[in-house]
């Protein structure tokens, strides 16, 4: 029940990480607001040392490391498909693949799930693509190239979840640290080679800032939780972070919320009330 909370609590986290760096994006190019955003979230990572502890051996800098590089795989992946792309399609796309990639990982691990996990995991999948999906999913097909980037992007959000999964669960906050390290190492070289591209723009610092505080926040409360739970039940709850996204844009930015979202926050109501079960 613990790690219930804590998936939805980062789930959460992360939706509200997505739109305050979404309003930040608007403002200025996406690598400028990530230039603030990281070392924001380092910040916080190592704030929390002294309290959580970090054990650096060579499980937590391999495993740290891997889901640094595929964090900053799937920021590239992700922005470059909903750059050319209907994103009422491709967002749902990668949502989905991101929750069921690790879903599998830990369902061949040999996590098992009682008969409501069984009903609650599928439900809370549909829940994913309900909420993610905006008005007019049919409206616009998307490219080839474009779903392939989405299934990337997904398959990327994915891989880094379960690389943290994967490091000691003794090792505190470690490798979020290292993660956290190397994927700003390779957002400020991606920058430095795309510095005459990114405009004289200045970023919404207070903004960006938050989004990277709230993006840490949500990589400790997802690591807390699978080390407390199973990877198949945290790794689909987590991925209802659109819900997140979708209550903050209509509250802020008064965007409706359409029926099939309507349908889907109800959905991962019962979803979650199910796993709660398990």
């Amino acid at each position: 029940m613990i790690a219930l909370l804590l998936a939805l609590g980062s789930s959460l986290a992360y939706g509200c990480a997505d739109f305050l760096g979404g309003l930040g994006a608007r403002k200025a190019h996406v690598l400028r607001t990530v230039l603030v955003a990281a070392p924001a979230s380092l910040v916080v990572e190592f704030l929390l040392w002294p309290f959580l502890g970090a054990s650096f051996g060579t499980g937590v800098l391999v495993w740290g490391a891997a889901s640094g590089v595929a964090s900053a795989a799937a920021f590239v992946l992700l922005y470059r498909t909903l750059a050319i792309g209907p994103m009422n399609v491709l967002s749902p796309v990668t949502a989905l693949v991101s929750a069921m990639l690790p879903a599998g990982v830990g369902l061949l691990q040999g996590e098992h799930l009682g008969a409501a996990g069984l009903l609650g995991l599928p439900l809370a999948l549909v829940a994913v693509v309900l909420v993610s999906a905006g008005h007019g999913a049919g409206s616009a097909r998307p490219s080839r190239t474009a779903l392939l980037l989405a299934l990337g992007a997904g398959a990327a959000i994915a891989l880094q979840l379960v690389f943290l999964h994967q490091a000691p669960s003794d090792s505190g906050v470690a490798p979020l640290i290292v993660g956290r390290a190397v994927s700003s190492a390779v957002t400020l070289a991606a920058a430095v080679a795309m510095f005459r591209r990114l405009g004289p723009e200045r970023p919404a610092y207070a903004m960006s800032a938050a989004a990277g505080v709230l993006d840490s926040v949500a990589n400790l409360l997802f690591l807390l939780a699978a080390r407390g739970g199973d990877l198949a039940v945290v790794a689909v709850i987590t991925a209802l972070y659109p819900a997140g996204t979708v209550l903050l844009a209509r509250g802020v930015l008064t965007e409706r919320i359409h029926r099939g979202q309507l349908v889907g926050l109800g959905t991962a109501a019962v979803a979650v009330g199910l796993l709660a079960l398990t």
